[in-house]
């Protein structure tokens, strides 16, 4: 059965930027824009799947919609899209996943595709994701001694160790970057597939 187009909002200060990120993914979601923070706000409630947040803008941060995302206890996966260079104080922030700017539409749309996919699996398995990318971010971003010092960081890797030991083994092949991309081309085959019968 084919999966609904998920909703997302992104939220971006700058509206050339948002507007360009919403035709990218016009065809294969439901996109709504907000270009600061209090609209993003208003604009948020249990219909969205996913929202696509800058970390910097004017007046309510991206940091703080986040934040209050969160304590709302909303079912809706987030991806910080932002310049701002990550930070070992993103362990205890609540996205799901992070890309820097500038992005590529094949970025944006996969992390979308990503989360979509995401949002179908328990919680458990929901925070083992968002952990592994919060992980690899920092793998990616800083040398071998600055995550050798960091508390945070060995927080993560101990979290981290604990979720794969509980996690299926059949889930645990998904964060192989090659065996999801399979997955995903299978779903969207498959998807096709039942579109054409």
């Amino acid at each position: 059965m084919a999966r609904e187009p998920p909703s997302v909002l992104i939220v971006e200060d700058e509206p050339d930027l948002a507007d360009l990120y919403a035709t990218w993914l016009a065809e294969s979601c439901t996109v709504q824009t907000a270009y600061d923070g209090e609209t993003a706000l208003n604009s948020i409630d249990d219909g969205l799947d996913i929202v696509l947040l800058d970390r910097r803008m004017p007046g309510l941060s991206g940091d703080t919609i986040l934040t209050t995302i969160r304590d709302r206890n909303l079912d809706c996966r987030i991806a910080m899209v932002t310049a701002v260079e990550p930070d070992f104080d993103i362990v205890e922030m609540g996205f799901d996943d992070y890309l820097v700017k500038p992005v590529s539409k094949d970025e944006l749309c996969s992390i979308v595709d990503q989360l979509h996919l995401r949002s179908s699996y328990d919680d458990q398995l929901q925070e083992f994701f968002a952990l592994a990318s919060k992980k690899a971010l920092l793998d990616a971003e800083k040398t071998e001694v600055e995550r050798k010092s960091s508390r945070e960081y060995d927080r993560l890797q101990d979290r981290l160790a604990v979720l794969r030991v509980q996690v299926d083994d059949t889930m645990q092949e998904l964060l192989d970057q090659d065996g999801y991309r399979r997955l995903c081309q299978d779903l969207t085959r498959d998807t096709l597939l039942e579109e054409t019968y």
